[in-house]
């Protein structure tokens, strides 16, 4: 019992409870006691924002509050950013984990819902956190992130969303191709190549893509004279569908805005290699063998602070190379955990298996979970799960990678 009022937060700090909506947030204050202070709503403006730090200040001066502790729904999303301002007062900032908090409404519900029952409902996790061990689960306090990894962020989600969008469009573009002009495709087999898309680019009419000229095709950047050659021979025998004429205009809208992508990409990828030499976190991911500059990266914005992770179990499970146990009876299965960060874990994954191919112990133990009948992705995974925890100790710990010894099938979750 001694021990539990212990572990209570001072009754003189103050509580902030926000419920996140796209244009207007309601906002709940409470004291250490439990008791509601103060309640409103604010726009997600300027003035609104202003507002929500005049009056929290208040309430601290009339308080004599020690220590401010804000909740919010949403960090990272329409919370933003209201959240970093939370962060940059010095305040305890608190994210309330969404899938969590409807469980916990499922077992204490409440007589109805709105905003402002919500924004009270939350004011409710703070005293029951330390008594009840899902009440802590909703509340997960936001560790500060560094400036580089925030930014790092916020770069490689850009760049992944430019990725997919240049993916999408050559798709689309080669079955375009196809469809308008048979034969031309094959020349390269890739339709995101840069001298095919500038080959296409050269006119507005694909038709006139036929007559093109040798010194003219020689003029265009990357194509050299074998492919040149490749051209001009498939120039002899050309054939174009009945639709080419509105399909050609679609092909080569695509092919200069795959350019464009193209160029945006560099050009992030650039300012990536830029602030991963000032991320400490970024530079320390990349000395795990196969581990690149955008894996790096990606992983350093994702993870933004260790100090997020009490343990390696739980960066394991962050980063989706854990998955539950979720067996019944005679039946053994697992399963993916739904609060896993989707972008880390395709970051980690990929890195995996370029991590396996250039490592040959980490080759032998995931050849070692494939002879056990482990399919290729589960081997893959199971080589991630200690990999993160490699990562986890060699972030906790401010060491690069390094095996501890050469004919370990895996460097240890220690070897940092």
């Amino acid at each position: 019992m001694h021990q539990a009022a212990a572990n209570e937060l001072p009754l003189n700090e103050l509580r902030v409870a926000v419920d996140i909506g796209s244009t207007r947030h309601r906002v709940a204050i409470g004291g250490g006691n439990g008791k509601l202070i103060d309640e409103f709503d604010i726009t997600h403006d300027g003035p609104g924002i202003a507002d929500f730090f005049a009056r929290i200040a208040r309430h601290e001066k009339r308080q004599a509050a020690t220590a401010v502790h804000v909740a919010m729904e949403g960090y990272g999303g329409y919370a933003r950013p209201l959240d970093a301002r939370v962060l940059t007062r010095g305040w305890h900032l608190y994210n309330v984990n969404n899938l969590k908090l409807a469980r916990f409404k499922e077992i204490f519900p409440a007589p109805a819902k709105t905003d402002a029952i919500d924004a009270r409902r939350m004011l409710e996790l703070f005293s029951l956190r330390e008594r009840v061990p899902m009440a802590r689960a909703v509340l997960q306090e936001i560790a500060p992130v560094g400036e580089s990894e925030e930014r790092l962020k916020a770069l490689t989600r850009r760049r992944k969303q430019l990725v997919e969008d240049r993916m999408r469009v050559s798709m689309r573009m080669q079955a375009d191709l196809q469809a308008a002009c048979p034969g031309l495709l094959a020349i390269t087999g890739q339709a995101d190549n840069l001298w095919f898309l500038s080959l296409l680019s050269l006119r507005d009419d694909l038709v006139k893509l036929q007559g093109l000229r040798q010194t003219t095709l020689l003029a265009v950047p990357g194509i050299g004279k074998r492919y040149a050659a490749k051209v001009r021979d498939w120039q002899a025998e050309a054939i174009f569908s009945p639709g080419a004429d509105y399909l050609g205009p679609m092909i080569i809208a695509d092919a200069r805005h795959m350019l464009e992508l193209r160029a945006q990409i560099l050009a992030l990828e650039a300012q990536i290699e830029q602030l991963s030499q000032a991320s400490a976190m970024a530079q320390r991911i990349r000395t795990i063998p196969g581990f690149g500059l955008i894996s790096a990266a990606e992983l350093a914005g994702e993870i933004g602070s260790i100090d997020r992770f009490a343990k390696a179990d739980s960066l394991a499970m962050y980063l989706g190379s854990a998955p539950l146990d979720h067996s019944s009876g005679k039946r053994n299965a697992s399963k993916v955990p739904r609060q896993i960060n989707f972008r880390a874990r395709d970051a980690l994954m990929i890195a995996t298996v370029h991590h396996v191919a250039a490592v040959p112990a980490s080759k032998a133990y995931f050849e070692k979970k494939r002879a056990a009948g482990k399919t290729h992705q589960q081997a893959v995974r199971a080589t991630a799960r200690i990999l993160a925890k490699v990562l986890f100790s060699m972030l906790k710990h401010d060491k690069d990678y390094q095996p501890r010894f050469a004919s370990d099938p895996l460097p240890h979750a220690d070897a940092a």
